[in-house]
């Protein structure tokens, strides 16, 4: 069984300015990459006019992370998301996304200056990031009758599930993230209810 780890709550935004660049943070909890790369995009239309919109993500336990990634998003090489990703490695924070969107004042901070202003930005932003200790889960696909959606809605909940997807055909396909210690009761809830998972 993975131990349980810290995970943002809600999502969170913090400024700073440096040599006139204004560096605003954000930082979400995130479970998957598509979601990550999704915030990525929204901070992109919040902050249209902005020179670069920089980030990090880490899914999973941080000691020991199922994904992780960062984009320098045109700043000089290892500059920008890669001093973002270790302030999130540092603090130990696991299924969290930071962007940090900067806006150019005029003056250029050299390499040592964008790292420390790109650290210090996410840092800002990490540091009032709401944590919670979250269980480990996993991504879970099924397929049931209609007259069961309701039962299964219901177990989801009593067992703290979260419902990623569903969508409706002959049958209904739905996307659950379940907590990794509910697994086996889910296996038994759907041999129960004649529910088939696909993954």
């Amino acid at each position: 069984m993975t131990a349980s780890y810290p995970t943002p709550t809600e999502t969170v935004e913090a400024e700073i300015e440096i040599k006139k660049s204004r560096f605003i943070a954000r930082a979400a909890k995130v479970t998957e990459r598509a979601a990550a790369l999704a915030f990525v995009e929204q901070a992109k239309r919040d902050f249209p006019d902005a020179r670069h919109h920089c980030w990090a993500y880490l899914l999973g336990d941080p000691d020991s992370a199922a994904s992780a990634a960062m984009n320098d998003a045109g700043e000089p090489s290892g500059t920008a998301g890669k001093p973002i990703l270790n302030v999130i490695q540092h603090k130990g924070v696991g299924d969290v996304v930071v962007v940090v969107i900067r806006y150019f004042g005029g003056i250029k901070l050299g390499a040592g200056g964008l790292v420390r202003a790109y650290s210090g930005a996410a840092q800002a932003a990490m540091s009032i990031l709401p944590l919670a200790q979250a269980r480990p889960v996993e991504a879970v696909e099924l397929s049931l009758d209609f007259a069961k959606e309701q039962l299964l809605r219901h177990w989801a909940e009593q067992h703290e599930a979260e419902l990623l997807q569903v969508d409706y055909g002959e049958q209904v396909q739905l996307r659950l993230s379940v907590p990794q210690d509910a697994l086996d009761e889910l296996g038994v809830f759907c041999a129960a209810q004649g529910v088939t998972r696909r993954s």
